[in-house]
């Protein structure tokens, strides 16, 4: 019987790329993944730091697993500060550092195995080119986690592209910028879609934007702004001004007809006054971003900002979050409703039980078509005629 082994993974790009990266080497080596209500016979849980709530989900997948009856492996940035939290758990519970989280798959398999970087449950695979980070954001646990920024070698990165470009994978979604790397993947793979993920706003240069011109660079970008006050920017060690920010912002838009920005916003980091959150809110109002992921301070032990006084009050914390939620909705609806009548491409991700097909457009929206085809994983056109349950819908136009 094949060995069963579930992966439960949580927070960003990051663990999922090597989450990813462990799952297709089991695969590759006969193991099978399965869920956790399968009676696994591990369970590896990649946590996340991020938040007091990730800390909280964390434990509870690894308490879960526990009563599976699966021999538990955990790795990730919460178990890389948080160890001794951990190790009160009851419970057969092994615990692999950050920096070897891809040996997990030797532990499993009882022997040394060559890492599959070109095998993935994903329609839209990530690669990890970079690991660690070098700001020093007042609030953010994860560079004690992870270190500093460093890369892998433009040759290790196009290699491991072109293992995904050999299976068939039609996006691959980069964890970091480099206009070198960017080139390089342009000129020697045939990948359709490039992604860029989550990029801090001084990493998109003019360089950048050039590069961005090119059809295979999606219409997409993540640019965490935090805060739309300087005097809170500051606080958090954000090595920009709301100014330079926006002025930014509104160039990236001017320069990519049609580009989809999304951003972060924290709600109630210490001494965020009425007059700062306004500050933030008509920022973002009157800036171009199609979508925003928004959060409530989390105090992080170990952080600059876990020991700043003047907390905002829960309740007016949620008012704030209560606030930008909503203005993320106007937001996401304006830029659907820009779309109607588009030719838009997207990567097909699932078929629906509807005989419609769903699947991430360039500019980053989720778009359905009907079809009684089976074409997931395929690239197709589809033209927008309508906004149903907060998604696109419209019609099939080819494949590409």
């Amino acid at each position: 019987m094949k060995m069963k082994v579930a992966i439960l993974t949580l927070g960003c790009r990051v663990n999922q790329s090597e989450s990813s990266v462990v799952e297709g080497t089991l695969i590759e080596n006969g193991v099978e993944i399965v869920g956790l209500n399968d009676t696994p016979d591990y369970c590896i849980i990649n946590t996340c730091t991020v938040t007091a709530k990730s800390d909280y989900n964390s434990r509870q997948l690894i308490r879960k697993a526990v009563r599976a009856g699966s021999k538990v492996i955990v790795t990730g940035c919460y178990s890389q500060l948080r160890s001794e939290d951990i190790r009160k758990i009851p419970g057969l519970i092994q615990i692999v550092d950050i920096k070897h989280k891809e040996e997990i798959a030797n532990i499993i398999a009882g022997r040394k195995v060559d890492l599959n970087y070109g095998l993935h449950s994903r329609t839209r695979p990530l690669l990890k080119v970079q690991d660690g980070c070098n700001f020093n954001c007042s609030y953010c646990a994860v560079p004690y986690a992870r270190g500093r920024s460093r890369s892998i070698p433009i040759e290790e990165a196009v290699k491991r592209a072109q293992a995904m470009d050999a299976n068939g994978y039609k996006e691959v979604v980069l964890t970091e910028n480099l206009a070198d790397l960017l080139n390089a993947l342009l000129k020697r793979t045939n990948i359709y879609r490039l992604r860029l993920s989550s990029l801090e706003i001084n990493e998109v240069n003019d360089e950048l934007l050039d590069i961005m011109q090119d059809k295979r660079i999606c219409k997409h970008l993540h640019l965490p702004l935090q805060s739309g006050n300087n005097s809170i920017l500051k606080k958090m060690r954000r090595n920009y001004s709301s100014e330079f920010f926006q002025k930014r912002i509104e160039k990236i838009a001017r320069t990519i007809s049609n580009i989809s920005i999304g951003t972060d916003i924290i709600a109630g980091f210490p001494s965020e006054g009425e007059e700062e959150f306004k500050d933030t809110f008509n920022l973002v109002n009157s800036s171009s971003f199609s979508y925003l992921h928004v959060f409530p301070f989390s105090p992080r032990s170990g952080t600059e900002a876990f020991l700043m006084k003047h907390r905002v009050k829960n309740e007016i914390v949620k008012e704030r979050l209560s606030m930008l939620t909503e203005l993320d909705k106007i937001k996401r609806n304006n830029y659907m409703e820009k779309q109607i009548g588009r030719n838009l491409d997207i990567i097909v991700e699932e078929t629906l039980s509807n005989s419609h097909i769903a699947g991430t457009s360039s500019n980053y929206l989720k778009i359905s078509a009907f079809t009684e085809e089976n074409i997931k994983g395929k690239a197709v056109f589809v033209r927008p005629e309508s906004i149903e349950n907060n998604l696109l819908s419209g019609s099939l136009i080819n494949k590409t």
